[in-house]
């Protein structure tokens, strides 16, 4: 297992891809709602599916909170069942909903509350796990985490030689850079989910911007 992945190692990978990419991928989402829903209904499935669930969302609801949560569970489950597991997914959506439904959608407000704190209690919302987690961190409250999701896993994987099988074993390993801004976790997160989409396996990577890259 690779003790760490250095700042400066992040750091070199971020400016390879911005280097040799034109820009990075952006979530595809018209507000934080329409983000949240994606984050869980990704979880186990394609987005090719989770873009039919949206789809089916969209019309229905126009991506408002209260709209979905005035949806009876019946009803929500119907809708989002492209994405699979509809009843479990369903009870996520609500619970993250009505978390921040309770909250006033005060994402400043509510990262001064917790503070450090924050993703433990995210981790504590229904079907919220690590990834999860730090898509709602990355992306809704603007802060610089580091999302260790299948496409980073691969991609560290070919450059350190070592295999990471879940998501903590990452994550714990990587060192973000101090001067890195919220928006360059964002566009990390997007380099590499682009970079993912296309390069899938060893000889596809050896064939990429990361052929012999020296990390």
């Amino acid at each position: 297992m690779a003790t760490k992945i250095t700042a400066d190692q992040i750091r070199h990978i971020y400016h390879h891809f911005k280097a040799n990419q034109v820009h990075p991928g952006k979530w595809p989402a018209e507000n934080p709602v329409e983000l949240m829903l994606g984050a869980i209904l990704v979880q186990n499935t394609t987005w090719t599916n989770v873009q039919k669930t949206l789809n089916n969302l969209r019309p229905v609801t126009g991506f408002d909170a209260e709209k979905i949560l005035a949806l009876s569970t019946e009803e929500l489950q119907e809708l989002i069942r492209p994405s699979g597991f509809f009843k479990n997914k369903s009870k996520a959506i609500q619970s993250s909903l009505q978390w921040f439904q309770d909250q006033n959608w005060d994402f400043d407000a509510i990262a001064t509350r917790y503070g450090h704190h924050l993703r433990n209690e995210l981790l504590k919302l229904h079907g919220v796990g690590q990834e999860t987690a730090d898509v709602y961190l990355v992306f809704i409250f603007h802060q610089v985490h580091f999302v260790a999701d299948a496409y980073a896993r691969r991609l560290f994987g070919y450059l350190t030689g070592t295999e990471f099988k879940t998501y903590q074993d990452l994550r714990k390993v990587v060192e973000i850079p101090d001067d890195f801004t919220a928006q360059d976790a964002e566009d990390l997160h997007g380099y590499i989910d682009d970079f993912g989409k296309l390069h899938k396996k060893p000889e596809d990577f050896d064939q990429s911007i990361f052929g012999g890259f020296d990390l």
